[in-house]
């Protein structure tokens, strides 16, 4: 099925994590007909991406990228521009948890960085590469938050509430740019076997934690792939400001 990706330009942040959602969507977008700007704040991860999507026939770009900096964002959408011309797809995936604490243990600069990474990150690479999609009065933008956005995970309470930012962000920016032709949309991916958050927990607790999901199993970087392609494809074209869960039905459990 061609979901009318040909001739169209991605770019994916956190995509140079090798066992990362970023990576997944990055190469799915690549093989459905995209060139891929991948971003990362992990340079020669994001130049390993970049290689296997031009080994798949496609352009790509690798770029440096602290997503916490607008000045580093700004330089990023510059690099972009000026090799690319255009970003159709803006896939906002990059991000970071704080090591787990209970909240009153939290120190400032723990706060700051659920935060900044994020939340903060979200809107400045939205910002850098919105005045485009403006001009052409068209675009995608997907945002990654997280099944913490709606329920709640010990430990985890900034990041929760930056994810749960995320997907305010994404409802009342499609109102906004709803007008100009641009789709908003964000996922909130369930227990993953990523390196996020220091990797599967132990055997014992991945077990109990399967165990507690309708579906049995663990959500896949393909899986988040494959839901980023259809929100950013012609087939989503009808559907703004919302938040798919892509997580086994373990956010309603």
């Amino acid at each position: 099925m061609d979901l009318g990706f040909k001739g169209k330009v991605a770019l994916v942040t956190g995509a140079g994590s090798q066992r990362g959602y970023g990576k997944g969507i990055a190469l799915t977008l690549a093989k459905e007909g995209c060139d891929v700007i991948v971003a990362d704040i992990d340079l020669a991860g994001a130049q390993q991406t970049a290689k296997e999507i031009e080994a798949l026939g496609r352009k790509s770009l690798a770029l440096k990228a602290d997503i916490s900096s607008s000045a580093e964002v700004n330089e990023m959408a510059r690099a972009s521009y000026a090799k690319f011309k255009q970003v159709d797809i803006l896939v906002n995936n990059a991000g970071a948890i704080t090591q787990p604490k209970d909240f009153i243990e939290k120190t400032e600069a723990d706060c700051n960085r659920d935060i900044d990474l994020n939340l903060k990150g979200t809107i400045y690479c939205t910002k850098a590469f919105l005045s485009k999609m403006l001009a052409n009065k068209s675009g995608k933008i997907v945002n990654i938050s997280s099944i913490g956005y709606k329920k709640g995970m010990a430990h985890a309470t900034t990041y929760n509430a930056a994810k749960a930012g995320v997907v305010g962000f994404t409802q009342a920016l499609s109102v906004e740019l709803g007008p100009s032709g641009i789709n908003v949309n964000s996922i909130a991916p369930g227990l993953g076997l990523t390196n996020f958050g220091g990797g599967a927990p132990p055997p014992e607790m991945l077990k109990m934690a399967i165990g507690r999901i309708p579906l049995r199993r663990t959500t896949t970087p393909q899986d988040i792939a494959n839901a980023v392609a259809f929100l950013a494809s012609d087939m989503g074209s009808d559907i703004t400001g919302q938040t798919l869960s892509v997580d086994g039905g373990e956010g309603i459990t």
